[in-house]
């Protein structure tokens, strides 16, 4: 209990560093012109889908809240309405901290890319502190919301299913604010480059093509509020996991005292996260991150040997956050454009658009095994390291090598946020006339901001994948304390197969869902661009005083997101039901082993390919393989237009949709022992 008291402690400090961060962001100066008009228009476009989103999730989060009064844990006829109204309880404040962390990345990653852009008159390194500092609000918020909200939960009730709800509503928020952000911001990312680089051969970011403030919206409603909402789901899932399978352990104290002192050290780390006016922006971001792997390694070793905590279980947590590094390693080599993988790209794109798709796609698949196989290794050596300790412990060593790999999250979100805000900082100085050097400076920051996004979206999928392992043995846990049995998932037992092929289908129909609403989307806004050039008188030629109409896109973005974004997500839930309905808790597991394994080939899959494709169309655009407006640009933004979707949509949000349909299986356990029809 005390450790959870100092949860709350360190949770409360890194608010005060987030709010810090964003008053200093806010003070900074702001460049005079059109920047804060423009600016202003992203930040009202952002929060327009934003208000929109959360009132059809809000109706969503009402719907489930009477499905749980009534069946969660177990049905008002056979359990208790207090027991029952305590998980609706902590479910909706899941699902509004899950909204919160979003809204306060719009709120600052809205201010910082209009600052960040202002400061790179000064040179590169304000510029990348405006960048860097913004995105850390989002770290400290998302990290410190997570932890204050697991504590105070366990600390006034004490019982793990409550902390299972509240991360149920930060996932089942996260899933719909991941896909419905995803969907807005490649729908006007696809259609702008279409026309803009491939049709009409502009600037990426010129002020004439009508979706480009559409896609500065959205870098930040799926980029900055959907990643916040992912990662915060993330953490969440893998600490309740943990409490379901430590609290008959008694481990409590070392499980809130490691994520403590995780969030501690992140803290720690961003203060002193800083670039020369030389310096390299992706090396000051990797050391941050090491720093903080550093500082929480010390801490942590400190805290057990002062303390007396079990030793195996600190090196199973050690072991998760080196295996994280190597997965965020694993995608900046497959992504990072001074790496070969992207130059092969390129160099095959000077072949045409189908050598693009092909090497990219090829390239993707093979930086799944090193991931996928980290994660193996994980499980392996974490189970392996505390089996001695008896009976329970190995699986609480999977949980706690989960807890370990987010355990520097809060710096992760803090190079996550980065991304899309010096992004939108590049764009707004083409936009805005900011000059050539501004334009080089950003450019900079904006390609170590790609780099970091493809390592931390590797990250994200790598600690979703150790959470839902441990959320697979916490629902086996469930199961055996209800029935007393210890349930096994051989794949022999018809059930347990049954679950399996239809748990393994599931991502890849969910992405299928998800892809074909970003289609459909871009080829009506695709229309609408054609319609403006054709019809605005002056508008193709740049005539001073025209301007674009800018809100059609941007409606258009926000009505298709909103949408697609429910039947994707809801459709997973629905399936999970029925599979547990049907089979009982042995299809179930079989539903999440399939369900968890490809998932995570899917994501990893989709994730790098699309980093690939996105920097192999940068590294032509930097003057090589022709350069820009060359056949090979052409087929780069082909495969760029054909990697968004799989990168910003699909990929990131199979991780969110492995861990609802986990806890979803776990919080209906009760029922589907009761209830299954086999």
């Amino acid at each position: 209990m005390s450790w959870a008291i100092f949860g709350i402690l360190v949770s409360l400090v890194s608010f005060g560093v987030a709010a810090y961060f964003y008053y200093w962001v806010k003070s900074l100066p702001t460049a005079e012109g059109s920047i804060s008009e423009i600016g202003n228009l992203i930040r009202k476009g952002a929060f327009t889908f934003l208000s929109r989103e959360y009132r059809i999730l809000s109706i969503f989060v009402g719907v489930v809240s009477i499905l749980m009064l009534i069946f969660f844990p177990q049905p008002l006829w056979k359990g208790n309405i207090l027991t029952n109204l305590g998980m609706v309880i902590a479910y909706i404040l899941g699902s509004v901290f899950s909204g919160l962390a979003g809204y306060i990345g719009i709120s600052i990653a809205t201010i910082a890319n209009v600052k960040a852009a202002s400061a790179a008159r000064e040179g590169l390194a304000p510029s990348f502190m405006a960048g860097f500092r913004g995105g850390a609000v989002m770290g400290m918020a998302v990290v410190g919301t997570s932890l204050f909200g697991a504590s105070i939960l366990y600390i006034f009730t004490n019982d793990p299913n409550i902390v299972l709800a509240f991360s149920f509503g930060a996932s089942s928020l996260a899933l719909f604010a991941k896909a419905g952000g995803g969907i807005y911001t490649k729908t006007a990312d696809i259609a702008a480059d279409l026309i803009g680089k491939v049709e009409l051969e502009i600037p990426e970011d010129d002020p004439r093509n009508p979706a480009v403030i559409a896609d500065n919206v959205g870098d930040n409603v799926g980029d900055v509020a959907g990643m916040g909402a992912d990662l915060f789901d993330s953490n969440i899932a893998a600490i309740a996991a943990a409490i379901v399978i430590a609290l008959p352990l008694g481990q409590i104290d070392l499980l809130f005292c490691f994520a403590s002192l995780g969030l501690l050290a992140s803290i720690i780390g961003v203060l002193f996260s800083k670039v020369g006016e030389n310096g390299d922006p992706n090396a000051a971001l990797n050391r941050g991150t090491y720093i903080t792997c550093g500082i929480f390694t010390v801490f942590t070793l400190a805290a057990t040997l002062i303390f007396n905590l079990e030793f195996r279980l600190w090196v199973a947590t050690i072991v998760g956050m080196v295996v994280g590094v190597i997965i965020g390693l694993t995608s900046d080599y497959f992504t990072g454009d001074d790496k070969k993988p992207v130059k092969y790209v390129a160099e095959a794109s000077k072949s045409g658009p189908a050598f693009t798709i092909l090497s990219g796609i090829s390239y993707g698949l093979l930086s799944s095994l090193p991931s996928l196989a980290g994660i193996g290794a994980a499980s392996l050596l974490a189970y392996k390291i505390c089996e001695p300790l008896g009976e329970g412990y190995p699986v609480m060593g999977i949980s706690m090598a989960a807890i370990g790999m987010l355990s520097i999250v809060g710096m992760i979100m803090s190079n996550d946020a980065y991304g899309p805000i010096v992004d939108n900082a590049r764009g707004l100085a083409e936009m805005c006339g900011l000059g050539d050097q501004v334009l080089e400076i950003t450019d900079q920051l904006d390609a170590a901001g790609n780099t970091s996004k493809a390592i931390t979206k590797g990250f994200a999928i790598g600690a979703a994948g150790l959470t839902v392992i441990a959320l697979l043995a916490a629902f086996r846990e469930i199961v055996f304390e209800y029935t007393g049995e210890l349930v096994s998932f051989d794949l022999m037992d018809p059930l347990v197969l049954f679950g399996a092929l239809i748990g393994t289908v599931v991502p890849a129909v969910f992405s299928a869902m998800l892809m074909m609403g970003v289609n459909r989307n871009s080829q009506l806004m695709v229309d609408e661009i054609h319609r403006q050039f054709d019809t605005i008188e002056g508008l193709r030629e740049g005539k001073e005083g025209v301007q674009p109409e800018y809100e059609k896109c941007i409606d258009i973005a926000t009505v298709g997101a909103i949408k697609e974004l429910i039947p994707a997500g809801l459709t997973s839930i629905i399936i999970t039901l029925i599979i547990g309905f049907v089979g009982g808790v042995k299809a179930i597991g079989g539903f999440l082993s399939g369900n968890i394994l490809s998932g995570l080939l899917l994501a990893m899959l989709m994730s790098n390919a699309g980093g690939l494709w996105d920097n192999a169309k940068k590294y032509i655009e930097a003057g090589n393989c022709g350069g820009k407006g060359s056949d090979a640009h052409k087929a780069a933004v082909i495969g760029d237009t054909v990697g968004d979707p799989f990168k910003d949509t699909a990929g990131p949000s199979i991780n969110t949709q492995i861990t609802v349909v986990s806890l979803v299986s776990s919080l209906a356990a009760v029922l589907f022992i009761t209830y299954s029809l086999f």
